[in-house]
């Protein structure tokens, strides 16, 4: 039952787009939501019958504020903007800690590939995420040996040992073309992409070549490369006819919980599948919103192209 304060409060609701937050015994922020009639969603706390992590909510509330905003879009964009700010305890829905791997090719005067955590506006090229560590570890090695750039930690006087086994183009004894690194990135821009048609193809003109020239050893050491491409990219099943990142989200509904999966698909192929489950306190597809925005505000987040969510 609301307090005569909160009743007090309720009778000066407008109606009108804005951002809530509730508040507990100690004034701390427990909950951020945002409404299309402010008056309407707030009233509808204390004047209504609740279940489950709502009900709990509502018994904590001694207090809350209004944010008046001009349009539905403002609203939507100040909510993620407090609950990052405040972190509310039940609005937080996400893991910490749990980001995936990522390809780089960094953006230096002799560039390489690496594994990395964290996507960084360096003007660096990312391709991920990865479902974990080992798969991108695979393309890594992969893309080593074919579309080698620099392995070395840079000028030594004296070539690598990478460079004598063919993975590194020479910055550490001598000034690589950026032309060259130009060209090599390319072709590894467009096997990330999911054209690998091509480079087995290249692969297997180049195995043949060394087998007319009596270069076994050489076209030994190419077969295992296109072995590598079909079990490093084609052991995954192709689940769409183009190259567009996106991500799917889908949820269900049941007694108050709500799940929810999401979907990476890149290279037109499902690339991993997360899953979250979590009490819904506002509607189901509130919930997803916010859960979305915060979902592409962690560190380890790359926006895809498109973003699909159930219909409705």
């Amino acid at each position: 039952m609301a307090t005569q304060h909160i009743e007090n409060k309720l009778k000066l609701l407008p109606d009108l787009p804005g951002c809530y937050m509730m508040k507990d015994i100690n004034s701390r922020i427990i909950y951020v939501g945002k409404a299309k009639n402010l008056k309407n969603r707030v009233r509808s706390y204390f004047k209504s019958s609740h279940e489950g992590k709502t009900a709990k909510l509502v018994s904590e509330i001694r207090d809350f504020e209004t944010i008046i905003t001009s349009t539905d879009k403002e609203a939507f964009l100040l909510e993620i903007t407090l609950i990052q700010k405040h972190k509310p305890y039940y609005n937080i829905k996400l893991k910490r800690g749990t980001g995936y791997p990522y390809i780089k090719i960094t953006h230096e005067k002799d560039p390489q590939l690496k594994i990395v955590s964290q996507v960084k506006k360096d003007d660096g090229y990312y391709f991920g995420p990865y479902p974990n560590v080992y798969a991108a570890t695979e393309t890594l090695q992969l893309l080593q040996k074919v579309y080698p750039l620099r392995r070395c930690n840079g000028y030594q006087k004296r070539p690598c040992l990478y460079y004598h086994m063919g993975q590194c183009l020479g910055a550490c004894f001598k000034e690589v073309p950026q032309s060259e690194y130009e060209k090599q990135i390319k072709k590894i821009k467009s096997f990330l992409n999911g054209n690998v048609s091509k480079i087995k193809k290249e692969l297997e003109q180049k195995m043949e070549t060394a087998s007319e020239n009596l270069e076994f050893e050489r076209a030994a050491e190419i077969r295992d490369q296109i072995h590598y491409v079909e079990m490093t990219v084609e052991k995954q099943k192709i689940i769409s006819n183009d190259n567009t990142p996106r991500d799917l989200f889908a949820f269900y509904m049941n007694k108050g919980w709500l799940s929810l999966q999401i979907f990476s698909i890149r290279q037109a192929r499902l690339m991993k599948r997360e899953k979250r489950l979590f009490p819904c306190i506002d509607t189901p597809e509130a919930e997803l919103e916010s859960f979305i925005l915060q979902f592409y505000n962690q560190k380890n987040r790359i926006l895809p192209k498109e973003i699909l969510v159930p219909s409705g």
